[in-house]
């Protein structure tokens, strides 16, 4: 067993809770003694034990001398509703900490690793760094921004397109397809759509993977025409429609508000979208995924708060002036002007395949 085993070891297992400790981020914990591990855990949920405190009370007395493998260093801050797992480690007289990355949350960053240090600790952090920073990209984004990471969803046919000029959608990709995007739904706090696709598919916007964890719904909306017995309102969880600032839109606000709906009004002709995940960060949304047409894709883009693309590529042609791209607005009239992807991997999925990258940040 090596450093970078074990720390592996607790990547794997924090992963477990994808989805379900927002707006905390996912820790596993491996406890080591004598070549052997003799406990390990994972954060469950937020306000649930962390992943070293159970790690370390399922060892007992055995923790003593042992060394602590986790995902991310040890918070050290009271502002929580759990007690600093610093504490907790010296406490149980650990002799070594190592660490996968550092807290960029500002209460904790470095200060944990200063306090095992101070005690007596040996610490080691920085192994396999990036793979713990991709685990947690969703917490990183919105402890550092207060906004949330957005990853943009697509699925379309080999020649780019999302649907037929009549507007046929269902299905582009296949069942296999299918079950990841539900799978992602369940790992993400909220999914963004426009009234288009909810008028033209009344899609739930669940998650039906087992175990899974239905998102948080925001419907762009600006002049409130979805029904109000579209299914995004009829159906657990919370939906929050964006729309524009009216008097006159106040009776259909009243009758969404009496179905549990929130409406977020914005001023202007169109909706800013850097304001609005500004707004859903405050309100805790540490990631959201994007799942509209051409028009929502392309003002995502070019509002630059996209980090991460997903498009699903089914193996077939539709054709067609008129049908539709899967990004609409402007045109790049230069190559060099075309948003790039850097860490692109393509995958097979079923019959379609999968191509998911992080947009690369423009030159300052």
């Amino acid at each position: 067993m090596t450093d970078a085993s074990l720390i592996r070891r607790t990547l794997s297992i924090a992963g477990r809770a994808r989805g379900r400790t927002s707006p905390n981020p996912l820790v596993g914990a491996v406890l080591v003694k004598n070549g052997r591990i003799i406990a390990e855990g994972y954060h469950k949920k937020a306000g649930t034990p962390h992943a070293e405190v159970i790690a370390i009370d399922r060892a007992g007395g055995k923790a003593r001398g042992s060394t602590l493998y986790v995902s991310l260093e040890p918070c050290c801050h009271k502002d929580k509703r759990t007690p600093p797992c610093t504490r907790k480690i010296i406490d149980a007289g650990i002799r070594r900490v190592v660490i996968a990355m550092k807290d960029p949350n500002p209460k904790v960053s470095g200060r944990g690793v200063e306090e095992l240090e101070q005690a007596g600790i040996r610490v080691v952090w920085g192994i396999l760094e990036q793979k713990a920073m991709q685990l947690n990209e969703h917490y990183i984004k919105h402890i550092t921004t207060g906004m949330p990471f957005v990853i943009l969803k697509v699925a379309m046919t080999l020649d780019g397109k999302i649907a037929t000029p009549e507007g046929e959608s269902r299905w582009i990709t296949g069942e296999a397809a299918r079950k990841m995007v539900h799978r992602l739904r369940g790992s993400v706090d909220a999914i963004l759509t426009a009234v288009g696709t909810v008028r033209a598919d009344d899609p739930s916007l669940t998650c039906r993977a087992a175990g899974g964890r239905d998102p948080l719904r925001v419907v762009i909306d600006p002049h409130l025409e979805t029904g109000t017995s579209a299914r995004v309102f009829s159906t657990p969880p919370q939906t929050i429609v964006v729309t524009k600032a009216s008097a006159g839109a106040e009776v259909k606000r009243r009758e969404l508000a009496e179905r549990g709906v929130r409406t977020l009004a914005y001023e202007g002709d169109r909706v800013d979208m850097s304001w609005l995940m500004r707004q859903l960060g405050k309100m805790g949304v540490t990631s959201v995924m994007v799942e509209g047409g051409a028009a929502l894709n392309a003002s995502c883009l070019e509002g630059g708060i996209v980090d991460k693309v997903m498009f699903f590529i089914a193996p077939m042609i539709i054709g067609g002036r008129e049908s539709i791209p899967a990004v609409g607005g402007k045109n790049f009239l230069r190559l060099a002007e075309a948003l790039r992807l850097q860490d692109a991997k393509l995958k097979k999925v079923g019959e379609d395949f999968l191509i998911e990258g992080y947009l690369a940040k423009p030159a300052p």
